[in-house]
């Protein structure tokens, strides 16, 4: 598919969640979650641009009622990355920005953003962040926790990390899944038949990089969005977003 932009934007999204089944055609205001990120994802750079990759049909149906590519994938994909990188062999793009199907409070500037930063990094592979404002996101093991110096990452943690000897909440980020990638970068991510060490334990799939020695740069954003990983996430969006 010939590109008229240098990049896509592919947003995974699978049926199977383990912590919540569904949770791309979770119901939030008369809308699948799937598509208010789709939304979101048109603002930034038009639809012509914007795909789904789910191995789903159910999902592909809900995206096609309301106008959006879908590219089908294995159902085997070990992460959303994994699925992404499937799906960027079908396209044409300099690079590709990979937004998480989980979020729906994206703020269409922070996508060009980061695309931006990916371009003055000279390709490296790119993810965001943002600082954590509410002490609970940082004793959550659902918020992954960014450790980076001078904006390369670390370490990414579920602990709670930078953590003190008082065990006291001071100041961290949390991850925002905006990322950039060139398609043999992401090639490469998926040439691993099995997820990394590090990546294995956190059940973080940005970690594989780090595992393969591959650095990543991290984009620190000024907004701050709501990740869907439980129900409960889900009913802290709808509370959020106006009806």
């Amino acid at each position: 598919m010939p590109a008229t932009n240098d990049f896509a934007i592919v947003i995974p999204a699978r049926y199977q969640s383990s912590r919540f089944p569904g949770k791309p055609l979770a119901d939030i205001h008369g809308k699948p979650m799937i598509q208010h990120v789709w939304e979101k994802c048109q603002q930034a750079i038009g639809p012509e641009h914007v795909f789904v990759a789910t191995d789903d049909d159910r999902i592909a149906k809900a995206c096609q009622h309301f106008g959006a590519a879908t590219l089908m994938t294995d159902s085997n994909c070990l992460t959303g990355t994994d699925r992404v990188a499937q799906a960027a062999q079908q396209l044409d793009y300099e690079f590709i920005v990979n937004v998480q199907g989980d979020e729906p409070m994206l703020d269409p500037a922070d996508i060009l953003a980061v695309a931006q930063a990916f371009r003055q990094a000279g390709g490296a592979v790119i993810n965001a962040m943002a600082a954590i404002n509410n002490e609970d996101e940082y004793w959550s093991r659902n918020v992954p926790k960014v450790a980076n110096t001078a904006g390369r990452l670390q370490y990414m943690s579920r602990a709670a990390i930078p953590a003190n000897k008082a065990g006291t909440f001071v100041k961290a980020w949390k991850q925002v899944c905006i990322y950039c990638f060139t398609p043999g970068q992401l090639a490469s991510f998926a040439a691993a038949t099995e997820k990394g060490p590090i990546e294995q334990i956190e059940d973080i799939e940005i970690l594989r990089f780090l595992d393969m020695g591959i650095d990543v740069h991290m984009v620190e954003l000024h907004s701050s969005s709501i990740a869907v990983d439980t129900p409960e996430d889900l009913q802290r969006v709808i509370n959020a977003i106006p009806c």
